[in-house]
């Protein structure tokens, strides 16, 4: 299975009101949409970029995964993921389980702005934490 694109590029942050006002003053990026996704505990904030969006993600409890990201990255947020628009996020999944990589997500799961998403381990996939999604 091929993506048809980069959906978006996930980025830790540790203040999402300051993160936004950097992405809008001085990148010069509007933000369109704030959303919570209570399960993953993390607030997200998204902007476009041309035809890639760009992900905040601030954590909204001590024990979600961006806040262990944040935490083993010095207390400071950077890149968190990459994520690929695909098809079909769970024969996507499916496929890289049969080429031998190792999934955070067995099956698709709810994700921001209404996708369906599912995690590789960045173990497998030479160190970046890989999202497929699709609508």
């Amino acid at each position: 299975m091929t993506p048809s694109h980069i959906e978006h590029i996930g980025i830790a942050v540790t203040n999402l009101e300051e993160a936004i006002r950097y992405y809008e003053d001085v990148i010069g990026l509007k933000c369109y949409a704030i959303e919570e996704v209570k399960d993953q505990k993390v607030k997200t904030a998204f902007f476009h970029c041309g035809d890639v969006k760009i992900e905040l993600l601030e954590a909204t409890s001590p024990d979600s995964t961006i806040a262990t990201f944040i935490e083993k990255n010095g207390g400071k947020g950077g890149m968190h993921h990459m994520a690929f628009a695909m098809e079909d996020t769970d024969r996507a999944l499916n496929d890289a389980k049969e080429k031998g990589i190792r999934l955070i997500d067995q099956q698709s799961r709810p994700g921001a702005e209404g996708l369906k998403i599912g995690f590789l381990h960045p173990k497998s996939t030479l160190g970046v934490l890989t999202e497929f999604c699709c609508k």
